[in-house]
């Protein structure tokens, strides 16, 4: 079935001269400065309006689809309605549009009664008879004020197109679409041409006011959500202001002991303020401990500094005539500079560590090292005793510089911290995979609270011995890097008035690669 839409001739609108395009150098120029403004938007407003973006998009198509499907539904009932008056009125012209006359001849012929078609009653639909020149033979009364005539189109319809031709005209304003059928005999003779019409203006009028309504109710509920995603934009977004404000509450009072209050709910405002409170726990542990650093190592190097002084007047006022006396002095300040040597020499090593410098890489005979490291500590002992124990025959790869003074440093530690008459104990082991350096002692020992911190830098046990002995709190700080860098671990057993053991273990060379960090 073919549809032809005929209207009233158009109104050519002849259109203003388009703008030149835009030049690359102008779209440069233009471009970061429409980027900043649109970054310089607050993230609500942004939010906003990206919300409301969408949800437009969506009214749009939804609405589109809405009219075109109700219009599809509305043109297809319209085409129900005229396939149903055209079977109505070949149904009347059967039964009794056409008569029968006898000729003088005696032959039967048909004519056309004219009335016929006034029998059709359906107010909403018109219909009109017209012969085989095209002329018109009857129609029904209420399409008087759409008075058609037969397309010439019409006129090319044979016995054979029995769908007809529809197609869609426009009378005093009116959009009219007709169904036009040719009306054939049984003999296949032509009759005449059946062309039932209906105004559409109802239908115009349903899809206007659908229009209206989508319009209407789209432009109402995008006033509505641009106003709910503007509140719940402003509500989502109000912990994050709040934890923002009190973050740069926080920086400004220099006040890393505060912390952000967690919402109750279990959402990812709440993980973002514990990450964030977890953060100030980190920056105010490391504040403290750069403190405390800073603290200490003035202290540290203040005191053979005073030292070093006080002996320098010493020698500049001449009153040092002594030969024994003047070597005591220079003993003095021969052990306070060493002192001083060591201390910046542990404070760069653990400078080092931080910048993940590369240790060497060679064979080690820890047995020789043992015992190397025994004979230097032998001048250290005084009234310790100091003895060695279990020597095994390990060979491990790794640094030997730095394994001499991780084991130095926990000899060292140990003779500070045992009394006089006490013994300090050196041992190398296997143990299972690993070779296992320790050193035992009876010393004080070390509480189960302060095991914890024993390993943190410029930590003491008892700063007042410590200082007295020269400890500087970083030697067990060098020992755990050592055995760190090394692939192995340090660990320690101490029992208060009884004595500690640390203990270093390295991996053998047939259980791990060699360290190399």
């Amino acid at each position: 079935m073919a549809d032809i839409n005929e209207t009233l001739p158009q109104t050519t609108i002849t259109s203003a001269p388009a703008q030149p395009p835009a030049t690359p150098a102008a779209c440069r120029l233009w471009w970061p400065r429409l980027r900043r403004e649109v970054i310089a938007v607050p993230f609500r407003v942004r939010l906003t309006l990206l919300y409301t973006s969408l949800f437009s998009l969506a009214l749009l198509v939804i609405g589109i689809g809405v009219h075109f499907a109700v219009a599809q539904a509305l043109y297809a009932g319209v085409q129900r309605d005229l396939t149903s008056a055209t079977q109505q009125v070949r149904a009347i012209l059967n039964a009794v549009g056409l008569q029968s006359i006898r000729t003088p001849s005696g032959e039967l012929q048909l004519y056309l009664d004219r009335d016929f078609i006034q029998l059709f009653t359906n107010r909403n639909i018109g219909a009109q008879f017209f012969r085989i020149d095209g002329t018109l033979a009857s129609s029904t009364p209420n399409l008087e004020p759409y008075m058609l005539p037969l397309p010439a189109e019409a006129l090319q319809l044979t016995p054979a197109d029995t769908n007809g031709l529809s197609l869609v005209r426009e009378i005093n304003g009116v959009p009219v679409k007709s169904l036009i059928t040719p009306v054939v005999l049984r003999d296949g003779q032509l009759l005449g041409f059946l062309q039932v019409s209906r105004p559409l203006d109802d239908v115009v009028d349903t899809l206007t006011l659908l229009q209206q309504i989508l319009i209407g109710g789209g432009l109402v509920a995008l006033i509505i959500n641009g106003l709910g995603a503007m509140y719940l934009s402003k509500r989502a977004l109000r912990p994050i202001e709040q934890i923002t404000l009190t973050a740069q509450s926080i920086v400004r009072a220099e006040d890393l002991g505060r912390r952000i209050p967690e919402p109750a709910q279990r959402d990812e405002i709440h993980q973002l303020t514990v990450t964030i409170n977890e953060l100030l726990s980190r920056l105010e542990q490391l504040f403290s401990t750069q403190q405390r650093f800073v603290a200490d190592v003035s202290h540290e190097l203040r005191t053979p500094l005073t030292a070093m002084q006080g002996n320098l007047e010493v020698l500049d006022r001449g009153t040092c005539t002594d030969p024994g006396l003047l070597k005591e002095v220079i003993g003095d300040m021969r052990r306070e500079t060493a002192r001083l040597i060591r201390m910046v020499n542990d404070l760069l090593l653990l400078a080092q560590s931080e910048t993940h410098v590369a240790l060497r890489c060679e064979p080690v005979e820890l047995d020789t090292l043992l015992l190397e490291v025994f004979r230097e500590l032998r001048p250290l002992a005084g009234q310790v005793r100091l003895r060695i124990g279990a020597e095994d025959q390990i060979l491990v790869y790794g640094d030997r510089d730095r394994i001499k003074q991780a084991l130095l440093n926990l000899g060292v530690n140990a003779l500070q911290y045992t009394p006089p008459g006490g013994l300090v104990i050196l041992s190398l082991e296997r143990y299972e995979q690993f070779a296992c350096l320790s050193v035992a002692d009876t010393g004080i020992g070390i509480s189960e609270a302060e095991r914890a911190h024993i390993f943190d830098r410029f930590y003491r046990v008892d700063r007042s011995r410590s200082r007295h002995s020269g400890g500087a709190g970083l030697g067990l700080s060098i020992v755990k890097w050592v055995a760190e860098a090394h692939r192995g671990y340090v660990t320690v057993a101490s029992e208060v008035g009884r004595g500690s053991t640390f203990a270093i273990y390295l991996p053998l060379p047939a259980s791990a690669a060699p360290a190399a960090e």
